[in-house]
């Protein structure tokens, strides 16, 4: 025998309500079934805000109260075909809604809506949508459930008179017809026999009271989701449904707001052992989850992350509650002697201060009571006034696995902090199912986000990528990511989600991801923007595992490193401003990075995709210690040296590797050496010394006139220097040399370091001889490679390395 029961969004449309019978008629034909129904979705609701009205003496609840009829009416028009039922179930129904329109007319004439009323009231809805589905489902038998289940009074609320309703339940279903209709939350209290409930909610309750007292063989609870989900699906778009979970696991989840099941459902068939099987009305064929006792071969130590927003904590401190026996019991005997619930609490070891989780709106109440309670202490000092901290969240981490687990804590508190987020108050309890933190409303998102992603719950790991300038460099990298998407989706489980693209001028945002088919448009459509608004986007966006991608050479960029850092933001730079700038801000911006756990990568300042930066860190970490470095870094340098000859002048060469993309748009820059002598900057301090740019000595080629006015004057002047090349190039040749500008470190005897940039001739044995086209190489000079230089050569300079140089940067930030 089986229990099914269906929620309000199960009886709620015409679709569901016809899924909902589909279903029974199904099952019915393997077995008896007994079906609990709850009220059609939203009348509970509309029962109350009407009685709220008819109390104020207003007259909007005829208005209400229609609207209940007319739903009602407009439920059994649709569904129930047969002329004879539907007169027949008009009959019923009407002389219900009848009765609930007298006493709503009471509650308005005398202005009085007493406890006992209320419940009257709100009783209505599953005596009505009960008897629908009872006459919907060709022979189901109605039985009203409040001839056995049974209340009684107890601190001013309903509770279960279990005995009772235990007897009273064997008893009316002794014969068991094959389909047998119940409505669900409502009951009778036992002495006065007034009309009860089991609390919103309830129908799960009532299910659950009736397989436990005629041991079924499962409870099924159809609702609109496919069974327990890893997390709310609202929040969190990977969220998944929970194969399996033990009556703990769920009951932790269901009392820490995951709203599947009403909590008190799991205690009665807990105790017979009855599986419950959360199903999908919607989605019938899904596997939904299944809860009972022990789950065999399940090793995840995390099943399921739920929360509580709008919470409040409450602290009660003083040095009088050191060692004082009774205090904790007056605290909690207060808060339940005025409604108040507490659901966690927080007690330092030293005793002197307990925090208590209420909801918000209890806070104040709260406050007061206790305040009264200690009015004594607080008048001596002995104890500090209570104060109440709102604006937070509840979240808790639930799994039978964490107590077989070591560091689980760990991990999660140390996820927590390098993203950024901080937590006021923690509890966990011996049993270690569930580890329980209160953390600020603004973070809820991302915690939830952020652990889903760390404990792999997700099927993917998550990135968060904002992307800044859509240059050469930018747009390749876009293209990049775009190509590789479904690739790293399916091999690496790896999720890139682009949610910030930003120009020069313009900046689009979207936290569930931009279509990279088409950000040019969105872009072009989209607000202007500037360095700071995309800065205030990308904090006030405060998504999880987010990486700045810099593709830019912008000054003003580089400047908002810093806070974004400092606000758990990886971040990546293909520009070279800020690791060449002023050493303390290169020096604070690796430091911050380091105490903020999170990354600051710009391995493409120096060789584009080369990997001479995580090289050089590589050796250092590992104790080695950088003694000489040698290196051709300019692709476009190499490039002109390499084509200049006695048919293509020294201008032409220049061109050519502008017109290639080489070159800058304003190739001075590149002939100015400024560019290497940035990126000897950068070796250097990654090898761990200290330099300014202003400390390297420059061995320049072109005269300091050609850097003066503008560029179509340099243009004009170039040629000029050509006949002077050519007269340097041909003793050259002669001696079976080549030119090469080269950047050059060298630690002294003192441990300071001599830098330096310059052309230098390179013999036909030297490594730099046979530098090909644009490319860079890099020799390294170490304790361990002293006699044997380690070296690094490869394509130096254009877009599309340098772009899968950043490209690897942040699947590096991924472990991959």
């Amino acid at each position: 025998m089986k229990v099914l029961k269906f929620g309000g969004t199960s009886v709620g449309s015409v679709e569901s309500i016809l899924s909902l019978k589909s279903i029974v008629e199904k099952e019915a034909k393997e077995q008896s079934v007994i079906i609990v129904v709850s009220a059609l979705g939203g009348i509970t609701d509309k029962l109350l805000e009407t009685s709220r009205l008819a109390l104020a003496h207003d007259d909007r609840w005829r208005d209400e109260f229609d609207a209940i009829v007319d739903r009602h009416h407009r439920m059994i028009d649709t569904i129930i075909t047969d002329t004879q039922d539907r007169e027949k179930l008009f009959n019923t129904v009407d002389t219900l809604l009848e009765q609930l329109r007298s006493i709503y007319f009471g509650v308005y004439l005398i202005h009085d809506l007493s406890k006992k009323t209320q419940d009257a009231i709100v009783a209505y809805g599953e005596r009505l949508s009960s008897n629908i589905v009872a006459t919907l489902i060709k022979g189901a038998r109605w039985f009203d459930s409040r001839n056995f289940i049974k209340t009684i009074t107890k601190q001013q609320g309903h509770v279960l008179d279990v005995e009772v309703t235990n007897k009273l339940v064997k008893q009316t279903f002794s014969v068991m017809p094959r389909i047998s209709l119940v409505p669900g939350f409502i009951s009778k209290d036992s002495t006065s026999g007034e009309t009860t409930n089991l609390g919103r909610g309830g129908s799960d309750y009532t299910a659950a009271i009736i397989a436990a007292a005629l041991d079924a063989d499962v409870l099924e609870i159809w609702t609109d989701v496919d069974g327990f989900m890893t997390a709310d699906p609202r929040v969190i778009s990977s969220a998944y449904p929970i194969k399996e979970l033990s009556y703990v696991e769920a009951m932790e989840l269901c009392n820490f707001g995951a709203k599947v099941i009403y909590p008190p459902t799991i205690y009665p068939v807990c105790v017979k052992n009855i599986p419950i099987k959360v199903k999908n009305t919607f989605n019938p064929e899904a596997e939904g989850t299944i809860i009972k006792e022990k789950i065999e071969g399940d090793h995840k130590p995390i099943k399921g992350i739920s929360s509580i927003n709008g919470t409040a904590l409450i602290t009660v401190t003083g040095l009088s509650m050191v060692g004082v026996i009774g205090v904790n019991r007056r605290i909690f005997t207060t808060l339940a002697n005025n409604g108040i619930s507490v659901f966690m609490v927080s007690q330092a070891s030293s005793e002197n201060s307990t925090s208590i989780g209420v909801k918000e709106d209890d806070a104040e109440a709260a406050v007061k009571v206790l305040n009264e309670e200690f009015a004594k202490e607080i008048a001596t000092g002995a104890m500090y006034p209570m104060h109440a901290e709102g604006g937070l969240a509840t979240i808790a981490i639930v799994g039978e696995n964490m107590k077989h687990t070591p560091g689980i804590a760990g991990k999660l508190f140390g996820t927590l902090g390098r993203s950024g987020i901080s937590i006021i108050a923690c509890a966990q309890g011996a049993s270690e199912t569930n580890i329980s933190f209160v953390v600020s409303s603004k973070f809820l998102r991302k915690s939830l986000n952020v652990i889903h992603d760390s404990f792999f719950l997700s099927e993917y790991k998550v990135l968060n990528l904002f992307i800044c300038g859509v240059g050469t460099v930018g747009a390749k990298l876009i293209k990049q990511i775009h190509s590789q998407y479904e690739s790293l989706k399916e091999d690496s489980q790896l999720l890139l989600n682009v949610v910030g693209i930003a120009s020069s001028k313009k900046a689009i945002f979207n936290r569930d991801g931009i279509d990279l088919e088409n950000y040019k448009e969105l872009l072009d459509a989209s607000e202007n923007s500037d360095t700071q608004k995309m800065l205030d986007g990308i904090i006030g966006m405060n998504i999880f595992n987010s990486v700045f991608v810099d593709c830019t050479a912008s000054k003003d960029v580089a400047t908002i490193y810093q806070p974004l850092l400092e606000h758990n933001v990886n971040v990546i730079a293909a520009n070279k401003v800020a690791a060449s700038g002023d050493y303390e801000n290169y020096r604070k911006l690796k430091d911050t990075a380091l105490r903020c756990g999170v990354k600051f990568r710009f391995e493409t300042n120096v060789g584009a995709g080369l990997p001479i930066i995580g090289t050089i860190n590589d050796l250092k970490n590992s104790g080695d210690k950088i003694l000489k470095i040698e290196a051709v870094l300019s692709g476009t340098l190499n490039y002109i040296f390499n084509s200049i000859s006695e048919t293509v002048p020294f201008s032409e060469t220049v061109k050519q590797a502008k017109e290639l993309g080489f070159a800058e748009p304003d190739p001075r820059i590149d002939l100015s050496g400024m560019d290497v002598v940035r990126k000897l900057v950068i070796l250097t301090r990654e090898a761990g010394y200290r330099v300014e740019q202003s400390d390297v000595v420059k061995n320049l080629f072109v005269p300091d006139e050609y850097f003066e006015g503008s560029v179509d004057d340099f243009w004009k002047k170039l040629p000029q220097l050509d006949a002077e090349f050519e007269a340097k190039r041909k003793p050259l040749v002669e001696k079976n040399c080549k030119w090469r500008f080269v950047a050059k470190m060298e630690v002294n005897a003192d441990d300071t370091v001599s830098t330096s940039v310059g052309l230098q001739e390179i013999p036909l044995n030297h490594s730099f001889y046979e530098l090909e086209g644009s490319n860079n190489i890099v020799t390294l000079t170490t304790k361990r490679y002293k006699e044997y230089p380690m070296l690094i050569q490869g394509f130096g300079a254009g877009a599309s390395v340098t772009a899968a140089g950043v490209f690897a940067n942040i699947l590096s930030i991924a472990n991959i």
